[in-house]
């Protein structure tokens, strides 16, 4: 490995079965002083049950950074490909306590 690439760069692995991603239709967010809990999950239809499929935890500044990266990839989409319509939702009930849903 080169000096210039252990200096600048990270070699980042994606398996296959990362790769392949996890469908998720709602995103409970919960926080402490230290960090940010991100669990996804996919509800579906006539499903009275449904399981977390993958949580991430963040510090708080990470969970800073991924907003501010989320913000300028909707606003790119947005510009290349019009307004993402936000729909209305009816309220899904949760028992996880104070939480943002997303």
């Amino acid at each position: 490995m080169s000096e210039n690439n252990q200096q600048g760069q990270i070699n980042i692995e994606l398996d296959e079965t990362v790769a392949e991603g996890i469908y998720s239709n709602l995103a409970i967010i919960n926080h402490s002083p230290s960090e940010f809990v991100v669990d996804f999950v996919c509800i579906m239809p006539g499903t009275p049950k449904s399981k977390v499929k993958s949580r991430i935890v963040l510090t708080p500044q990470h969970a800073k950074r991924l907003v501010k990266a989320l913000a300028e990839n909707v606003h790119r989409f947005e510009m290349s490909h019009g307004e993402i319509q936000d729909s209305e939702q009816p309220p899904i009930p949760l028992n996880f306590g104070t939480a943002g849903q997303a």
